[in-house]
């Protein structure tokens, strides 16, 4: 009988590219996740992994039983799921039990979970929902192995973001960005700014392989030589203070964004808007799942109240 432990083990090598990667996705040591495939191979009977330079690939054995496990995982979670159904309704059932984790971008952790996590833990104390930051691209991709069970994503404009069909995405929220200024900045008393005004900025802003760079780079098409990146830094909040310190503006988005100083602005952009779509995302085969469907309803209620309360809010306070 073939260890599905130990597929799932193979799926994160193949899915992450390597041992100590797949093993920061699971939450295991390297070579626990080494033993695991190991246990694999002498239950098959053939190579699953080889060496390649310092690292390791999968053989063309493994990679055909990580694509044939694919089937077999969704059907186990849709009877697990059918399981907890035949129980009766979730409310009937009392608290909810078993795992949930959760991939998600930076400022949804504390924008968004951080009001989430603690009510799920009040009222179903046996439900654990660990979390792990990351890109919307690696979170899709860590959904759709089956490495994570929800993820919070999100689509800036037209940055595209390829989302498989036995995803299942469920749309939360908008949110903006706003372009934060020195106070004293010739632009900070405008209404609302257009590339062409910022085309001579100094700029700070995420590394080029997040989501939020391509944005901003996609905000400037057909404005030459902007933007001018000077400063990269992955957290919004030394984007604020570097702003402050008087070396460069920066795009923040309003979610999880701490009250500004008073030293400085935020405007929004115009031709074209800076918002991007927030949504959660999850196995089509999990959709009956009791768990799933508890965190699921916690993360859009706490969105839904965010999102009530910043309709009459203006930039510096706004979701």
């Amino acid at each position: 009988m073939i260890d599905l432990e130990a597929v799932v083990a193979l799926r994160a090598v193949a899915t992450n590219g390597s041992v100590a990667a797949a093993a920061d996705a699971l939450g295991f040591t390297p070579s626990a996740v080494s033993q695991q495939i190991k246990r694999l191979e002498r239950g098959t009977r053939v190579a699953l992994l080889e060496r390649a330079g310092r690292g390791v690939v999968l053989t063309d054995a493994g990679r055909q039983l990580v694509t044939s496990s694919a089937t077999v995982l969704a059907e186990l979670e849709r009877i697990e799921a059918d399981l907890h159904l035949a129980g009766g309704p979730v409310a009937d059932r009392g608290p909810v039990v078993g795992e949930v984790r959760i991939g998600v971008f930076s400022t949804a952790v504390r924008g968004l979970l951080v009001d989430v996590l603690p009510k799920l833990r009040a009222e179903h104390p046996e439900l654990r929902v660990p979390l792990r930051e990351s890109e919307p691209w690696e979170t899709i991709a860590l959904v759709a192995s089956g490495q994570r069970d929800l993820g919070i994503v999100h689509r800036w404009g037209g940055v595209a973001l390829a989302m498989p069909d036995h995803l299942v995405e469920t749309p939360l929220f908008t949110d903006v960005a706003d372009v934060i200024l020195r106070r004293d900045h010739p632009l900070a008393a405008a209404a609302s700014l257009t590339p062409t005004d910022l085309a001579g900025e100094d700029w700070i802003a995420t590394f080029d392989s997040t989501i939020c760079r391509q944005w901003l780079r996609r905000l400037f098409d057909g404005v030459s030589n902007a933007p001018r990146i000077v400063h990269e830094s992955m957290e919004f909040e030394n984007h604020l203070e570097l702003v402050r310190a008087g070396l460069g503006v920066a795009l923040v988005p309003r979610m999880g964004r701490p009250a500004l100083h008073d030293d400085l602005v935020a405007i929004p952009t115009a031709q074209p808007a800076s918002t991007r779509g927030v949504s959660a995302v999850h196995r089509r085969s999990q959709a009956d799942s009791p768990a799933l469907q508890v965190v699921l309803e916690g993360v859009r209620a706490v969105a839904a109240a965010r999102l009530g309360s910043s309709r009459g809010s203006h930039g510096e306070n706004a979701l």
